[in-house]
């Protein structure tokens, strides 16, 4: 399952997708379970999302660390009331050290992944793996036509192709192996359309049993709910 996601992917991973897509909640749980295959390779998380102040891999900081995974992104080390858009200088480090696997949580949408532009020379070689998260329960990406025009639209901002599709459907803590299989479905379309490969069907570990998904078991990944505050479930 997951070990053929990790083979198939470079040392850098970049996550983009539309806003609610889900791909900084996929960052950290890729970051985690990358530290769980104990591969001895160094393991960083960049978090280059500068223009939304919610739901950043950076604010999972502790459980990270504590994970051996070393967080790089703002420009201050814990979070401040009125976020300052600054990156710090660190984050080329995991970038340029080739015993560190790298996950990159880019900015939503094509504004948000134009900050990519200024690592560009990081990214122009074989061991980098540029993913789309695609939610196929938000309204701008539920048709392959609105999926393959939001891609498009990062890789003309950023002049990286996508290679790699990740079917991220849910409905939270309602998600169901439908749910998965409705999402699964639609990049299927969206591959066969672009010549992309899909790489990855994530299902909420813990709510949706893996075994309910006997087709999809060479690309299932677990996700977690790390970013999901629980004051939203009450």
């Amino acid at each position: 399952m997951f070990e053929q996601f990790f083979l198939q992917t470079g040392r850098k991973i970049i996550i983009t997708g539309h806003y609610g897509s889900g791909k900084t909640e996929l960052s950290v749980s890729l970051a985690m379970l990358f530290a769980a295959l104990h591969t001895g390779q160094k393991l960083a998380i960049v978090d280059l999302d500068i223009v939304n102040p919610y739901f950043r891999s950076r604010e999972r900081r502790d459980i990270l660390e504590k994970a051996g995974v070393e967080v790089y992104g703002s420009i201050y080390k814990m979070e401040v009331t009125a976020e300052i858009p600054a990156l710090s200088a660190s984050v080329r480090a995991p970038l340029e050290d080739k015993n560190c696997r790298v996950i990159v949580d880019a900015g939503g949408n094509d504004s948000g992944a134009i900050v990519l532009n200024q690592f560009t020379k990081y990214f122009l070689d074989d061991d980098t793996t540029a993913l789309a998260v695609v939610n196929a329960n938000r309204p701008e990406t539920r048709d392959p036509d609105g999926a393959l025009s939001h891609i498009a639209a990062i890789e003309s901002a950023t002049g990286l192709a996508i290679t790699g599709i990740i079917n991220n459907c849910h409905l939270l803590r309602e998600t169901t192996a439908d749910t998965i299989a409705k999402g699964h479905d639609l990049c299927k379309k969206i591959c066969a359309a672009s010549g992309k490969k899909l790489l990855g069907d994530c299902y909420p570990e813990g709510i949706v049993a893996p075994d309910s998904l006997p087709k999809l078991s060479e690309t299932l990944i677990p996700m977690g709910l790390h970013m999901r505050p629980t004051w939203l479930d009450r």
